[in-house]
């Protein structure tokens, strides 16, 4: 305790820790990402528009956004589904199960996207039942969303799940003592009560797979208009010294991934105000 009776605490003061905060941050994402603006507004008004709007980079946008948002879908059912049963129900390697949830986030992605594409091809394991349907299921469109629904079903796992820890079982035996059935229990007692927390977790899906290339680069095909997305097309732009073209694109990029990240907060911000005002 100083002279003047106050306690010093195990961290350092306001001044300095939010000073190093400050230069950390600086130096290591505000400075770097300041710099793709910096490159950017070098380019005229036109010719970013061009850039932006050619045929080529609209499709590869278009499938970008397409992919994530149907994988988004598939993730936020299958991921409900897998939370329910590992939260309500007790099984044998149940928790060896839940260690597998979390598999994606230590994978690297580029082993995901060799294991999808062995998987997945015309004489893979699984993939010759989808090719013998009719259904290419490697270097197709169908692929990226298997790919992405991989990666982003961690996402709406982990963020519903302890939500329904908390949620009480007495809650579902009141409603159906008061004549509720399964279904009215299911659609008007537990999934409002999720709702908040799967959207989040399906946000958080949507915004990862917008982003991804590492899984995405072996089982796509890299086929212009037809399988190419986003972030392998800026690759390819600066593998071709088209800086200027990469530069558009990965800034465009940068602004979208800066207002999911604003709707996020906003979404997590709400899932809070939610779960306090049920509680009360």
């Amino acid at each position: 305790m100083n002279p003047r009776g106050r306690k010093f605490g195990v961290l350092p003061g306001f001044g300095l820790t939010f000073g190093f905060s400050t230069a950390y941050l600086g130096l290591l994402v505000v400075f770097p990402l300041s710099m793709l603006f910096v490159k950017t507004a070098g380019i005229s008004a036109d010719a970013l528009w061009q850039i932006v709007s050619s045929p080529r980079n609209l499709a590869a946008l278009g499938l970008s956004f397409k992919a994530a948002f149907v994988s988004a879908l598939l993730n936020a059912f299958f991921g409900l589904l897998l939370a329910w049963i590992l939260v309500r129900y007790e099984f044998p390697f149940k928790k060896v199960v839940d260690a597998f949830v979390d598999l994606p986030f230590g994978l690297p992605t580029a082993v995901t996207g060799i294991c999808f594409a062995t998987i997945y091809s015309s004489h893979g394991p699984l993939g010759r039942y989808f090719y013998s349907l009719g259904i290419p299921s490697a270097y197709s469109q169908f692929g990226i969303i298997l790919a992405l629904t991989f990666i982003g079903l961690p996402f709406v796992v982990r963020t519903v799940q302890p939500v329904l820890q908390d949620l009480d079982v007495e809650t579902e035996e009141a409603a159906m003592s008061l004549g509720a059935n399964r279904r009215q229990t299911v659609f008007r007692v537990i999934l409002p009560m999720l709702f908040p927390a799967l959207l989040t977790g399906s946000a958080m899906s949507f915004a990862r797979a917008l982003g991804e290339y590492g899984s995405i680069v072996f089982i796509s095909g890299n086929m212009p208009f037809k399988t190419e997305i986003v972030p392998l097309l800026i690759v390819t732009k600066l593998e071709q010294y088209d800086y200027a073209g990469a530069t558009a694109l990965a800034c465009l990029m940068l602004v979208i991934s800066f207002l999911l990240l604003i709707v996020l907060n906003a979404l997590q911000a709400w899932t809070k105000k939610y779960e306090r005002s049920a509680r009360a």
